[in-house]
């Protein structure tokens, strides 16, 4: 067999140099309203408190805390209005939701602990200076700090961009990712099976994992196994994207010819990975632009996309937070593994209320181009190189894919 030119480096050195190399996109303004899931590049105060005026938690009365006895009923404040309505002694207002507290009163009582007749009002209930009133200021103060930069946009933080006005934000934008597959072998998903033929299956996985992770894909289709259409197609899909994902011609055939094009037209960073499946993950500088040039087996593309290419784009969005949780789990059956290599063995995991433990079971054939295995898995084991057998009760990690029940 034929030496790579590439040493085989660890998981863990393959990914410190991908995201040494890595850097976050330049911030753009937006409207807020598709900010969602981005990262923010600027601090957010308040300009204004919030609520700025004492408002009724409650609907009821606004009255006078020290009064007694039945209070005469001299107007009606509701939500969204501000009147010159007042509340003196022995006197009461009615106040809907969310409504400013007229001036005088003092506290509010709920309409279920009263009594209505005859233009009265009797409170059935104690009554408390600051009963049911929101005081100024009491969700938000004025010039307070409310998202700082680094803050990931998710639903609670658009409501509150929306409650400050703060109608544009600026935040690191979503990569563009040009996506492509290499190989004599595929077809498009609609053209009918042939001798020797698959159907490509990589961009659309790829596409997918690209969104899931907050970018916006771009399908630059299929590239033959020869140098000069490979090197068309790269060389119309740099200028248009912030990053390229290759999958396929980056083993040792004759063939393949992605690490070649890296090597030549830019610097190649990574070469090979000791990891089962991904070993011929590929990394390297294009134009200054990253190039992940994947396996072609779709669950060596794919895994390769959870390692290495999920936190270099998370770092290009602006996130802290790279990597993905992960648990110590108890294995529910044996599990041999070949012990040269870190394996990443697709699983489920579950969590056994009455132990307290994290349990898994791998999803059968782990073959790299059984892209079934994935289907239903929440999980990757990993089991490190060194060690072949792995007995029913064993514990190893496992990184969640997704949340578990």
């Amino acid at each position: 067999m034929p030496e790579s030119l590439y040493p085989m480096l660890p998981v863990s050195e393959a990914k410190s140099i991908i995201l040494r190399e890595m850097t976050r996109l330049p911030s753009v303004t937006v409207p807020f309203t598709e900010a969602y899931g981005l990262v923010l590049a600027e601090d957010v105060t308040a300009a204004n408190p919030i609520p700025e005026v004492p408002t009724a938690t409650v609907d009821g009365f606004a009255v006078r805390a020290a009064d007694s006895g039945a209070r005469k009923i001299v107007g009606a404040q509701m939500a969204g209005e501000l009147t010159e309505l007042r509340v003196d002694a022995g006197e009461a207002a009615r106040v809907t939701t969310g409504a400013p507290i007229p001036g005088g009163a003092d506290a509010m009582v709920m309409i279920e602990d009263t009594i209505e007749r005859d233009g009265m009002v009797e409170i059935t209930a104690p009554v408390s200076v600051g009963d049911n009133i929101r005081p100024v200021g009491n969700d938000i103060a004025a010039g307070q700090m409310v998202l700082p930069a680094g803050t990931v946009l998710h639903p609670p933080e658009i409501g509150l961009l929306a409650m400050l006005g703060k109608i544009k934000v600026r935040v690191f934008p979503r990569p563009k990712v040009g996506i492509m597959s290499t190989g004599d072998e595929l077809l498009e998903p609609h053209e009918p099976l042939q001798p020797g033929k698959i159907r490509d299956a990589n961009r659309f996985t790829l596409m997918g994992a690209v969104r899931n992770t907050g970018g916006e894909p771009i399908d630059f289709g299929m590239a033959r196994d020869e140098p000069g259409g490979l090197a068309a197609l790269i060389e119309r899909a740099l200028p248009q994207v912030d990053i390229l994902l290759t999958s396929g011609g980056v083993s040792m055939g004759q063939r393949d010819f992605v690490k070649p094009y890296i090597a030549e037209h830019g610097t190649l960073f990574v070469g090979r990975v000791n990891a089962k499946p991904g070993k011929p993950v590929t990394f390297g500088l294009v134009r200054g632009k990253p190039f992940f040039a994947l396996p072609g087996n779709p669950v060596s593309a794919l895994v390769g996309f959870e390692n290495f290419v999920r936190p270099a784009l998370l770092k290009m969005m602006g996130h802290t937070q790279l990597e993905r949780p992960r648990r110590r789990v108890v294995l529910e059956h044996d599990i041999r593994h070949s012990p040269d290599r870190v394996e990443f063995q697709r699983a489920v995991v579950t969590f056994d209320a009455a132990s307290g433990t994290y349990r898994a079971r791998n999803t059968g054939g782990q073959g790299s181009a059984r892209l079934l295995s994935l289907h239903g898995a929440n999980a990757l084991l990993i089991l490190p190189d060194g060690q072949t057998e792995f007995p029913a009760g064993s514990t190893v990690t496992a990184i969640l894919l997704a949340e578990i029940d």
